[in-house]
């Protein structure tokens, strides 16, 4: 029977990349309230694609802010139920001139498809769907029980999430969630993820004086809230790249023994990781190792600064206000709120009395661990090494994808995460892209896989 779907998949090939391609033209970006017409439209286009491919009882459900889409198969009595979550909104896509080609003009070139979306997270969600649709079209049913909840405002923190959880818990009751939404460890190493880092995301912003004065006339009688800013970010970390925020390690789970073998044994280099982001040089916290600092110690970082004048030419402007947008990724055992109270309380002992501080918290989202002998791994593992020909390795993930621990939580079933895209395919970045092979391999996979579970 699988021979058949398999077939079916490679088939195929052709009209799965024409559907991405259709997919990611759809400006989905979840942050822009210009484009909530567009994310509409994504969320019917996902729609469709339920109802063509089988899926019953599809709908769009609506929500304080952008619409979610759910589907369901549910015949295989006796049978698993799987629900697979995703998201269909996108990243901005600043600096536009960064991009080698439209971001939303899908471009094929040198076995990759190139646009915003393409890997984070629209070629991971249809693969699934692709798989799916490919069990329904070869046998005309499905192994077991799938329901879709694919959401549009993961990338601004999926606020109004939990509250839909709240509303569909019977709707959405399964005994397994998987989520394709972060990265393999390298080309050609399929990859199952078991932990994934928090964050408490914050905008700083200081105020010196009513206005902005004129630096020759005032220069030398009040504080620069510019320079201001800048002491207070210097004192948020140290040389040797630990954060200064007192309490804010306390509640660190630490690595054990086997975890840190495991990261060791892993082809890591330090030398092709920093030629491929451009780095003169790594920097991290001492006293680790790359992959632990980005998988398994919390992170503190910049991710804008604004004030005064950045036009062309000269302007000698004391500005009155300056902002910057602060982000911390959380480890196991941290939890936002106490966090952002850590934060609150460090930034008013820094700031210098001479401006005032104001602390907007924009979101925050909790760490996820998964026990690393979980045994539904050797299902995943099997289906992995069929459709890639590859021995699967285990990793946990420097990213946030908040709502995992609230759907554990909520629905009481355990969650897999799955990626399928690459490290350098520049998610959140111009010119992001999804491997073609890697995504006609995850839908063969995701075949094997509802096969798999079917029987175990």
């Amino acid at each position: 029977m699988i021979r058949k779907i398999t077939e079916l998949i490679e088939k195929n090939e052709n009209r799965y990349l024409e559907e991405l391609k259709e997919f990611v033209r759809i400006p989905s970006i979840s942050a822009d309230p210009k484009k909530s017409e567009s994310m509409i439209k994504c969320a019917m286009w996902v729609k469709k694609q339920m109802d063509v491919m089988g899926m019953e009882n599809t709908e769009i459900i609506e929500t304080e802010g952008h619409p979610s889409v759910y589907g369901e198969w549910c015949r295989a009595e006796g049978k698993p139920t799987i629900l697979i979550y995703g998201h269909y909104d996108v990243q901005p896509v600043d600096p536009v001139e960064l991009w080698d080609s439209p971001p939303f003009e899908p471009t094929v070139k040198n076995g990759g498809l190139y646009g915003r979306g393409a890997v984070d997270d629209k070629g991971q969600i249809l693969l699934h769907m692709k798989a799916v649709e490919a069990h329904l079209q070869a046998e005309g049913k499905l192994p077991i029980n799938i329901k879709f909840l694919i959401e549009g405002e993961e990338e601004v923190g999926s606020e109004n999430l939990v509250p839909l959880i709240k509303d569909n818990l019977e709707k959405l009751q399964s005994d397994l969630i998987l989520i394709s939404d972060s990265s393999m460890f390298a080309k050609g190493m399929p990859s199952i993820c078991y932990g994934l880092r928090g964050i408490s995301y914050f905008e700083l912003r200081v105020r010196g004086t009513n206005g902005d004065l004129h630096s020759g006339s005032f220069g030398g009688a009040v504080i620069n809230p510019a320079n201001a800013l800048a002491r207070i970010i210097t004192k948020l970390k140290d040389e040797k790249g630990r954060i200064l925020i007192p309490g804010l390690y306390d509640d660190v789970l630490p690595l054990s023994d086997e975890e840190r073998r495991v990261f060791a044994d892993l082809p890591h280099d330090d030398e092709k990781y920093r030629k491929m982001l451009g780095a003169p040089e790594l920097f991290g916290e001492e006293g680790y190792s790359t992959l632990e600092r980005v998988w398994a110690r919390p992170s503190l970082d910049v991710n804008g600064i604004i004030s005064g004048y950045t036009g062309e030419g000269a302007k000698t402007v004391i500005p009155a206000k300056a902002s910057a947008k602060i982000s911390l990724r959380l480890v196991p055992n941290q939890t936002p709120e106490r966090v952002e109270e850590l934060f609150r309380k460090y930034i008013k002992e820094i700031t210098p009395p001479s401006v005032e501080v104001e602390i907007e918290s924009l979101h925050g989202g909790m760490p996820y661990i998964s026990p690393i002998d979980n045994p539904i791994f050797d299902v995943v593992r099997e289906a992995l090494k069929n459709g890639f020909k590859a021995d699967s390795v285990t990793i946990r993930e420097g990213g946030s994808i908040p709502i995992v621990t609230d759907f554990k939580e909520l629905l009481k079933s355990p969650v897999i995460l799955i990626g399928f895209g690459l490290p350098d395919e520049n998610a959140h970045a111009p010119n992001e892209w999804i491997d073609l092979e890697n995504y006609q391999k995850g839908i063969l996979s995701m075949a094997y896989l509802y096969e798999g579970l079917a029987e175990r």
